[in-house]
């Protein structure tokens, strides 16, 4: 579909023209003008994706909304952008979440206000970016700027250790990268173009289909992030402050787990299948390794980042079984995870703007102080879980009955996902939630506030109406899912 309107043009950088008006007028002398600002600016980045959905034909093929404008001509770079029925979720969740995000600090930075919306806002839009980006030079332009506002976030509004998290995850996400932009090279000079369509029709060996299935691997793998590449999300989760935890969970991880859908899968599909057996054990044990680590962490924020990567797992687990079922059900967890993880990291938050602590130990009986907050986490902890009728249950759903059609036992494997889960969200809520208030700091605490109240409630709503009616979920992505395992299934050697 072709479109008069340059939606994702506005889309992608509306946030980033808001961000950078913010620190050029912006201080910390009129913070309320700042904030104010930014929810605007996020508020008019949300409204300007929501026409991708109602003009989108789920039942076209190929991509919609398509701008293409000649950038660099002499080497065939073009500023391209389109979206699918794979990638439009991802564009919308991202502006959805920046509003959240930049609700939730609204009374809880106070210093370096107009840079930290900035940062926010010009992240969204770069985020976007990458999700639309139809240019192998443009994807990896916005695919590693998208560093640049998180490491910035980490390291000025972190906690004790943000330098050490910082810099840790800059290094893991841009080294791992670096091979992917020689895979990039490698493509434009068999085929001419950066075209990412283009370079999906290639007719490449055996060993080069291998040799660039790795390279994109070292970076799709840091930022999803699997096991064992895994290590720097925990540090950056701990240490980040509650929205960029949020951002972190609920987008950037997708950016890994999207490069393999547009670049993994349909470029090398014969090295996919070839090496779907090594996909599988990483994804399987994150799932079950993980979760077991999970299980043993005294940090709030340290459990629900160990609880990512485990969900995470059940992604890349459904993207290597090569079915239907086990594709849309790991695009559908990606979505819920955003939804899932982002409340909980909020939820998370609430509590250490109060107490300043995460630690499972200085709480227990908030139940008796905060019910409203209390029944949110409690719903939230439970769709983390997969509780049937909440978003979490669709997507684990979907990838188990996935993998029980690929091989009976890899499901089987998969499913320990659900005990997992249940294991250590819930042992977490009794610590923290249930009992009776055992420190004199929890009896002080205070509810929600109507601010907090309504982040928190949009979340649930959206977790709610996933989980009860996850067709219009669904509907839009399968045409696209069908014609890139139609794609991947065709050898092309």
């Amino acid at each position: 579909m072709t479109t008069t309107l340059p939606y994702l043009s506005l889309a992608i950088w509306t946030p980033i023209l808001f961000g950078l008006l913010i620190l050029a007028c912006g201080n910390d002398r009129n913070p309320n003008i700042v904030r104010g600002i930014a929810l605007i600016g996020a508020l008019i980045g949300f409204a300007l994706t929501l026409p991708l959905y109602t003009g989108f034909d789920a039942a076209a093929h190929g991509m919609q909304f398509v701008e293409k404008i000649d950038w660099i001509a002499r080497f065939n770079v073009q500023y391209s952008l389109g979206i699918d029925g794979i990638s439009i979720w991802f564009v919308l969740l991202t502006s959805f979440i920046t509003v959240i995000v930049i609700t939730s600090a609204w009374e809880v930075i106070e210093t370096h206000v107009a840079q930290y919306m900035a940062s926010f806002l010009i992240l969204s839009g770069l985020m976007i970016g990458v999700f639309c980006a139809l240019d192998g030079l443009l994807f990896y332009i916005f695919f590693e700027a998208t560093l640049i506002p998180m490491y910035v976030i980490i390291g000025v509004w972190g906690g004790p250790n943000r330098v050490y998290a910082a810099f840790k995850f800059f290094l893991y996400t841009l080294l791992g990268s670096l091979l992917t932009l020689v895979a990039f090279i490698y493509l434009y000079r068999e085929s001419g173009t950066f075209d990412i369509l283009g370079w999906h029709n290639l007719a490449l060996t055996r060993k080069e289909q291998i040799l660039i299935f790795f390279a994109f691997l070292t970076a799709f793998a840091v930022k999803v992030p699997m096991w064992p590449v895994h290590t720097w999300l925990p540090d950056a989760h701990v240490e980040a402050p509650t929205g960029g935890s949020v951002v972190l969970a609920a987008i950037m991880l997708k950016l890994g787990a999207y490069g393999f859908l547009r670049f993994s899968l349909p470029i090398t599909p014969d090295a996919s299948h070839e090496l779907s057996g090594l996909m599988i054990m990483l994804s399987l044990i994150a799932v079950v390794y993980i979760g077991l680590v999970a299980l043993v962490q005294a940090d709030m924020k340290k459990l629900v980042a160990y609880s990512s990567i485990a969900h995470m797992g059940f992604v890349t687990l459904g993207f290597f079984i090569f079915n239907t079922l086990g594709t849309e059900g790991a695009i559908v967890q990606m979505i819920s995870h955003g939804f899932i993880s982002g409340a909980m990291f909020l939820c998370i938050g609430v509590l250490y703007d109060r107490v300043h602590s995460r630690q499972i130990a200085d709480y227990g009986g908030v139940v008796n102080t905060m019910p409203k907050f209390a029944a949110l986490a409690v719903f939230f902890a439970m769709a983390n879980c997969g509780l049937p009728a909440t978003s979490g249950f669709v997507g684990e759903f979907m990838v188990i009955l996935g993998g029980v059609e690929y091989n009976f036992w890899i499901g089987l494997l998969a499913a320990t996902t659900l005990i997992f889960g249940a294991a250590y969200s819930l042992w977490m809520i009794k610590r923290v939630i249930f009992g009776a208030v055992k420190h004199d700091h929890v009896a002080a605490l205070t509810d929600l506030s109507c601010r907090e109240l309504v982040m928190l409630a949009l979340l649930a709503i959206a977790v709610l109406a996933m989980g009860i009616y996850p067709f219009p979920f669904t509907e839009v992505m399968h045409v696209s899912v069908s014609d890139l395992l139609k794609h991947v299934a065709t050898s092309k050697l």
